[in-house]
């Protein structure tokens, strides 16, 4: 079961709840002070406890529950230790039921997570696996990794965490970094990664007054939008300029753009808030001929004047060009790191827009080498032999 380790039957209502549970529980111990490796082990055994007794019944409170028999478990690992007496005295009074199991400890979790001592690798990895309640089997399956390489990057990230208290979690900045992360991993294996940062990122916005939080939910909710449109039904990657606009999820988007409002509003404009504001210009274009690509490009020169990113300054190409004309494009173009992904991809976008087929034609084909994925590999053979054959 998700979330579960050692769990054998099918009770999906007591599943969700214990997904629903599970991070918080692991929340309430870390921040008491417990050992995360230990604290996690301890919550798993709590997890596939309450996943054998509660389909006959749920205890009057389920997240007191787990708490009190996670300590308990806790205790049971820390007694095995080196270091027994000092953590016995620490913890020799068992805490009841009350305020701190009643407290969502999710989002201290999360920040915990992305401690800044940890590689972007493994905080993407601890996230899912501790905050996002998956199993290491469903976030191996999600990166295309072996489970055995997951795991140990993920216990090698709690050794990490070993000792590290929430009074020194990772940043805002690197939480919602990770959270980027995670959501442009999109669809892997079972699980959908693109909807676990969204929902991850609704409980940090839920707790949180920063437009930065609002503006990258809106980013994701206004690209989630367009996810039924990327692809055909033979799994074909759609550019945005041929997707079926119809297929567009008009209440994510209106979300999105509410949330973006409201987040502008505040004017303190970050990276997140202008990403998300191109999409939303994208958004609003009933067909791709009446994208505004004048304001797209004006955004594009707000982004770039907030990050150095050079994925920022090719796509910025692709708005020049699109604004300006596909010889602007290509000068803009000329000032970008060769060696960026995609660059060959853009380069012979514009070159086939500026009129010099031959030469687009042979760039598809170099993008097409060194694209990373089958699809986008496929769809840039594709255009280059359509140049081909014309």
């Amino acid at each position: 079961m998700t979330g579960v380790r050692g769990a054998t039957g099918h009770h999906p209502e007591v599943e969700e709840l214990l997904k629903h549970l599970g991070p918080q529980v692991l929340g309430v111990l870390v921040r008491r002070g417990d050992d995360f490796a230990a604290a996690e082990d301890a919550v798993q055994e709590a997890l596939v406890e309450a996943f054998r007794r509660w389909p006959d019944g749920l205890p009057d409170d389920p997240k007191a529950w787990l708490v009190t028999v996670a300590t308990r478990k806790y205790l049971d690992i820390v007694r095995s230790e080196v270091a027994r007496r000092r953590r016995e005295e620490r913890f020799h009074d068992e805490p009841g039921p009350g305020a701190t199991e009643q407290a969502d400890d999710t989002l201290l979790l999360l920040f915990l997570s992305c401690h800044p001592a940890l590689s972007p690798a493994s905080a993407l990895a601890l996230t899912l696996r501790a905050v996002g309640g998956l199993t290491t089997k469903q976030v191996a399956e999600a990166y295309l990794v072996p489970e055995a390489t997951m795991a140990q990057r993920i216990s090698r990230a709690k050794r990490t965490l070993s000792g590290e208290r929430l009074t020194q979690p990772g940043d805002l900045r690197t939480v919602l970094h990770v959270l980027y992360l995670i959501f442009n991993e999109g669809y892997g294996g079972e699980v959908d990664l693109a909807a676990e940062a969204i929902r991850l990122t609704r409980q940090l916005a839920a707790g949180s007054d920063e437009p930065e939080v609002q503006g990258l939910l809106a980013l994701m909710l206004l690209h989630h939008a367009r996810r039924d449109s990327r692809r055909t039904a033979a799994g074909e990657l759609v550019p945005l300029a041929e997707q079926d606009r119809s297929l567009w999820d008009t209440g994510l988007i209106a979300e999105g753009v509410d949330l973006l409002q409201h987040a502008l509003a505040r004017d303190r404009l970050g990276e997140y808030q202008a990403q998300a504001a191109i999409a939303a210009l994208h958004a609003d274009a009933r067909s791709a001929e009446e994208t505004d690509w004048t304001q797209v490009l004006e955004w594009y020169d707000e982004l770039t004047r907030l990050t150095d990113s050079p994925v920022v300054a090719l796509n910025r190409a692709v708005a020049v060009g699109e604004a300006d004309g596909p010889l602007a494009g290509l000068r803009a173009l000329a000032a970008v790191d060769p060696g960026v992904p995609r660059h060959a991809a853009v380069a012979a976008y514009l070159h086939e827009r500026a009129g010099d087929l031959a030469r687009a034609r042979d760039l598809y084909a170099v993008a097409a080498r060194a694209a990373t994925s089958a699809a986008e590999r496929d769809h840039l053979t594709r255009q280059a032999a359509r140049l081909r054959e014309g």
